[in-house]
């Protein structure tokens, strides 16, 4: 089985301000099950980032409702900035300003609609 489509259903969590962000280590482990992402800080945040392809702007636009429909299923946000022929997401936890698994769930997610 694949191990981030096991990733992509789980359900994620509520996430409070007291919820623990991920360690360094548990980034690293997690990153080997969303290909193509990428961890980065930026103001201090750390995120996972990932930009998709498009053929146009209409399939990226597509793309991006998908995306927010199964972000607001899940109640978890990402930000998303779309643009002719790609979508960059990120994906973070505002309310602990960090990385939380439920991240991870939603980055394994967004491969799935980009995939299916």
């Amino acid at each position: 089985m694949n191990i981030d489509h096991d990733l992509a259903t789980e359900t994620c969590e509520a996430c409070r301000k007291d919820a623990p962000r991920l360690t360094a280590q548990q980034i690293e482990t997690l990153l080997v099950e969303v290909p193509g992402w990428q961890w980065k800080k930026a103001e201090g945040i750390d995120r996972l980032e990932k930009e998709y392809a498009f053929s146009n702007f209409l399939t990226a636009l597509a793309f991006t409702n998908k995306v927010g429909e199964m972000a607001e299923k899940r109640d978890h946000h990402p930000d998303i900035l779309t643009s002719w022929g790609r979508v960059k997401l990120t994906w973070y936890t505002h309310a602990i300003g960090g990385l939380h698994r439920n991240d991870f769930r939603c980055a394994a997610a967004s491969d799935q609609l980009y995939n299916g």
